[in-house]
């Protein structure tokens, strides 16, 4: 599934087409992806504006004029691309296929711009939500949300504050969403990497005994914002299914520190370890055992 850097990469792309510019049209080609789309969705589109597009999490958020957002999710094989109409005046240009065959454009969104931004998810298990912008951090999907990663809210007191007395390890804690929204399992073992700090090390180490942060805090922190602010600017990671808004593969993957290394030698200069993958939750963990304690 796109982590937070994917999400961002495809708010980007989408921006220029959509931020500004009306619903013309929009063609739904089935009744539902992985929940049934909203009554009379097209309808409620047509004629709005897009006053900004946000990105919540993972979630992608069009506000619009008429007072509703759309709330979209990629779930695992869900991409937009972004086409523009001879004549049209769009920043960009956008002229990749999605890659996955005509048959899986389930929604088409035509801009009054010239531009037409296409919906693609072979597996459907995206989803598309129309709601009042004054119910968004109520519904379920919002609420109990952590903080964003890259926002003012993150600091060293937060995370030790959060960790205090808590009885799971800092791998489970950094993928929580109620505690910080959007870090997935990829970026959660590339920080600790750079942290250098254990995934199976205790959360509660995050904080004294007094609830001050500790040093650990401090550079988790910092690794948490550097890794996700080098995968933005790398156009996210592009794994299995994945792919931008203009139909190109991320670059983050080709300079992964330690996910996926596995019996390779450790990147951090001078440390001579292997990485090592160990199960957690279910999903696989790749560390280094000897610089990460």
């Amino acid at each position: 599934m796109p982590e937070l850097p994917e999400v961002e990469t495809v708010r980007r792309g989408l921006a220029p087409a959509l931020e500004g510019h009306t619903f013309a049209s929009v063609e739904q080609r089935r009744a539902d992806l992985r929940f049934p789309l909203p009554p009379d969705f097209a309808r409620r589109l047509r004629g709005h504006r897009v006053e900004r597009l946000e990105r919540r999490a993972k979630y992608l958020l069009a506000h619009l004029s008429g007072g509703e957002v759309l709330v979209m999710h990629l779930g695992m094989t869900g991409r937009f691309t972004v086409q523009s109409h001879a004549g049209a005046q769009t920043p960009g240009h956008f002229v990749h296929a999605a890659g996955a065959g005509s048959k899986h454009d389930h929604v088409v969104f035509h801009m009054e711009n010239g531009a037409t931004v296409t919906y693609n998810d072979p597996r459907r298990f995206g989803f598309m939500l129309l709601m009042p912008a004054g119910e968004l951090a109520e519904h379920p999907l919002m609420h109990g949300l952590g903080v964003e990663p890259l926002g003012p809210e993150l600091t060293p007191a937060y995370l030790a504050r959060r960790a205090t007395g808590r009885a799971v390890d800092l791998k489970a804690l950094l993928c929580d969403q109620r505690m910080i929204a959007g870090l997935g399992n990829i970026y959660v073992c590339e920080a600790l990497l750079r942290a250098g700090l254990a995934p199976k090390r205790p959360a509660a180490s995050l904080a004294t005994k007094t609830g001050r942060p500790t040093e650990r805090a401090r550079r988790l922190v910092e690794a948490i914002r550097a890794v996700l602010k080098d995968a933005i600017a790398a156009g996210g990671s592009s794994l299995r299914d994945y792919r931008h808004a203009d139909g190109a593969l991320g670059t983050f993957q080709h300079t992964f520190a330690v996910y996926g290394r596995e019996g390779q030698p450790c990147t951090r200069a001078g440390c001579g370890g292997t990485v090592r993958r160990i199960v957690q939750a279910g999903r696989s963990t790749f560390y280094c055992p000897k610089c990460q304690r």
